[in-house]
């Protein structure tokens, strides 16, 4: 448990754990035991509260669950930086928006210009617009220290907008049937997070669980559920103004939440061996 856990303190973690179940799972599609990967993947997965239900194979619940977490975590990280970081100058800003626009632009104009002549092709145009975000941040975790701050800001930063355009994108132009009274309520948790933060609750929980409302929403609503993601972790505050740590050594909220819940699994874990050991003897 030890070892676990300072493993999780590894800047290089995240992504280790990444390419690790990448590669797992590209030796599994292309193994004798490619039909059973496929069904676990399609794995029927309900949750169901009163009138409530949502039912998804397990591939959807990572694409528009965790997927969302993941946008979250990074959000918040951006959100820092905007406000006291590398991207506080609004000078600073404009170079990754640039790059996200033309990281979205060029590959549809490419697309476009290479199949314009096929109708059916020409449905896919915004397929290659998107980044591969989780990757991308996965090799920069991978080389740890030996890359630069700021490029790791820079090209995350480019990579967070460059995708969140490209779910815009999705939900102008490939959405169809939205539900509009899940998106009333979607906007009805959006305002009260927006409340929250302009009286100065700093308080993880509240948020948190707004969050959860508003991703059920989005997701009941036909629009992709990570921009739930998105707006929860730029509407949590960055940090506690009241307390006297330094900003500057100061980790987001979330990742102090986050290694507080693992440090407290780790040590109930050890608690729940250590107690079943004893009354094994």
């Amino acid at each position: 448990m030890r070892a676990l856990s300072e493993f999780f303190r590894l800047e290089a973690a995240g992504g280790i754990v990444l390419i690790a179940a990448a590669a797992l799972a590209l030796i599994a599609a292309n193994s004798p035991w490619q039909s059973a990967y496929e069904t676990f993947r399609d794995l029927p997965v309900q949750v169901r509260i009163g009138a409530l239900d949502l039912d998804k194979p397990l591939l959807l619940w990572i694409n528009d669950g965790l997927m969302a977490i993941f946008f979250l975590v990074v959000a918040l990280e951006i959100k820092r930086e905007a406000l006291s970081g590398q991207l506080a100058e609004r000078s600073q800003l404009v170079l990754p928006m640039l790059c996200a626009a033309a990281g979205v632009l060029m590959p549809a104009l490419l697309f476009t210009a290479l199949n314009r002549t096929d109708g059916s092709a020409m449905r896919g145009w915004a397929a290659p617009t998107a980044t591969d975000i989780a990757f991308a941040l996965g090799v920069l975790a991978l080389l740890g220290s030996r890359v630069p701050t700021a490029m790791k800001l820079l090209l995350s930063t480019i990579a967070v907008v460059d995708d969140l355009i490209a779910i815009l994108i999705i939900a102008f132009f490939y959405s169809h049937g939205l539900s509009v009274t899940p998106l009333i309520w979607a906007a009805a948790a959006l305002a009260a997070m927006v409340l929250l933060n302009r009286r100065g609750v700093t308080a993880l929980g509240p948020y948190l669980a707004l969050g959860a409302v508003l991703w059920v929403c989005v997701l009941k609503s036909g629009i992709h559920a990570t921009l739930a993601g998105v707006a929860t972790g730029l509407l949590i505050p960055h940090v506690d103004k009241r307390n006297s740590i330094d900003d500057e050594k100061e980790h987001s909220p979330w990742r102090r939440w986050s290694m507080r819940c693992i440090h407290g699994w780790l040590m109930s874990s050890c608690h729940c061996s250590r107690s079943s050991m004893q009354g094994y003897l």
